[in-house]
């Protein structure tokens, strides 16, 4: 009797269930389909397996999102004994944090092939001394790796520039992104549904012109400039923020509290069918310091929603300047009012079929997973 081949087995870290969620899913189940065995190990979380299915096991482990000696020392310790009794051929992670608790105990445990999925530098948001620790932090990750894997061309080029990794160990899978655009749930046969019947819920008329951000509510994402670029000279437009409120403490009080009693802007709050939100609106805003990719910006082109966002690493490999996005520099309320301006005239039509267009054959979710499974294959063999 002929002995059944052993399947090679891939381990994904993570700190928190809510990033396993949002972009790993769909690929974990598709390398779980073709000859891996696979494990998510994360925070806890009472629903996570039954998202996952039978066929990927999850093991749960809570690791310290902040700054904590003796948090950092028991998951790494946890995390080692994970590694060692599993023997894993191939380690993954992904966030500053669970990269450096991973790295650390793969390395111990003897795991060869131990993989850094870089999702963007935390450091360029700090200062002073919480900058150099954050950059020492991603340093130390990428040394112990083997390989680094980029979710966009130009944070490649940054990490390169900054000395944080050496060019012979990186690349980006495919054309970047954390986990591509799933085009059955980001349908754009769907657009005017969803935009009617949203419209139809916030009390949005069908000829309003309506600009809109997804995403946190907090300084880095841009979201003082949106304000005050939207409040000082785009009358006649609405103005629709979607995310959670978290970051509301960084914003300029005065222009949050204008904006907050504003008849023409609207603070939805976290939701769960974004897609709908995104059909709704005519131009995202994403005028961001900093961001790993920006992957809210090829969501809303797969719906056909054009975008302005900010000249920095990430978000500039989302689009194709001009074609599918307007593109500013970072901090310029002026910039982002003359973008606003110009997308409200017929330039904007033409973009959404341009926007489509891009992500089908860039960011589709099922071409990325293929190309992630050859180098899932490639890494391991």
């Amino acid at each position: 009797m002929e002995s059944r081949q052993r399947r090679n087995k891939i381990c994904y870290v993570v700190t928190i269930p809510t990033t396993i969620r949002a972009f790993f899913i769909p690929q974990l189940k598709y390398l779980a389909e073709h000859g891996y065995d696979i494990t998510v190990v994360c925070g806890q979380d009472d629903k996570l397996q039954q998202d996952l299915g039978d066929n990927i096991c999850y093991t749960p482990v809570d690791m310290p999102r902040g700054l904590s000696l003796f948090g950092s020392m028991k998951a790494i310790k946890l995390l080692y004994n994970v590694m060692k009794s599993n023997r894993f051929d191939l380690v993954q992670y992904s966030t500053p944090n669970a990269a450096l608790y991973a790295s650390i105990a793969s390395k111990l445990a003897g795991v060869k092939v131990r993989n850094y999925h870089l999702m963007g530098f935390r450091y360029l948001g700090a200062s002073g001394i919480g900058k150099k620790i954050l950059k020492g932090i991603e340093q130390i990750s990428c040394k112990l790796s083997t390989s680094i894997e980029c979710v966009s061309e130009s944070n490649l080029r940054l990490g390169i520039q900054e000395g944080i990794f050496e060019e012979k160990k990186a690349t980006v899978v495919w054309h970047g992104s954390t986990g591509g655009v799933d085009l059955r749930r980001f349908d754009y046969a769907k657009r005017y549904i969803w935009r009617n019947e949203v419209r139809s819920q916030l009390g949005l008329a069908d000829d309003d012109f309506v600009f809109g951000f997804v995403g946190r509510i907090t300084k880095d994402k841009g979201v003082n400039e949106i304000l005050e670029a939207f409040l000082g000279s785009q009358v006649g437009t609405k103005l629709l923020l979607v995310g959670a409120e978290e970051g509301l403490d960084t914003l300029d009080q005065w222009l949050l509290q204008k904006a907050k009693s504003h008849p023409d802007v609207i603070f939805q709050g976290p939701v769960r069918d974004v897609e709908r939100y995104l059909s709704a609106i005519d131009v995202l805003l994403l005028p961001s310091y900093r961001e790993g990719f920006g992957n809210v910006v090829i969501e809303a082109a797969a719906v056909g929603t054009p975008a302005i966002i900010s000249n920095i690493p990430g978000p500039i490999d989302a689009v194709e300047p001009g074609k599918t996005a307007l593109v500013v520099s970072a901090k310029s309320v002026s910039e982002l009012e003359m973008a606003m301006e110009c997308t409200r005239g017929d330039k904007v039509h033409g973009m959404k079929e341009n926007c489509v267009e891009f992500v089908r054959t860039h960011f589709d979710s099922e071409k990325l997973c293929k190309k992630i499974l050859e180098r899932k294959s490639k890494l391991i063999n």
